[in-house]
């Protein structure tokens, strides 16, 4: 009788935990297929994302984008930047881009070898038109 009662207890257990640990497993797998580039946008800007948008007044609105790298290449119309994946992105400048440092900034700032943050539109064609370029101090 008390052998049985143990085994009951045992396979009991053992039921609970497996359980538990499928619904978790279930729960993290419909968690990442409803996890949409804006739902990501939003869950970065709640974990201290606005960084990016505190020298320019104003938090990051749909169709821009931000990204980070290091400028191997720019002319007066375009900047060609190394992602840190290893991947390049063209960025092009307009009239109305923004190079922001400590200090108010020129394109002449922005140099091959350093490291920018970019926030901007994306275009057709996967680069970006800048609307701010960040130079970054590392």
């Amino acid at each position: 009788m008390k052998k049985n009662l143990f085994v009951f207890l045992l396979l009991l257990v053992i039921v609970l935990v497996g359980g538990f640990l499928g619904g978790m497993k279930y729960g993290e797998s419909k968690a990442l297929k409803n996890l949409t580039p804006e739902k990501m946008r939003e869950i970065f800007q709640q974990r201290g994302g606005q960084f990016f948008a505190q020298n320019q007044g104003q938090r990051q609105r749909a169709g821009q984008n931000f990204l980070s790298g290091q400028v191997i290449s720019k002319d007066e119309k375009s900047l060609t930047v190394k992602l840190p994946d290893g991947s390049t992105k063209i960025i092009f400048l307009s009239q109305s881009t923004q190079i922001l440092k400590s200090a108010e900034g020129s394109i002449d700032d922005v140099q091959v070898g350093k490291e920018i943050l970019v926030a901007g539109n994306q275009n057709t064609d996967g680069s970006l038109t800048a609307r701010t370029i960040q130079v970054r101090n590392r």
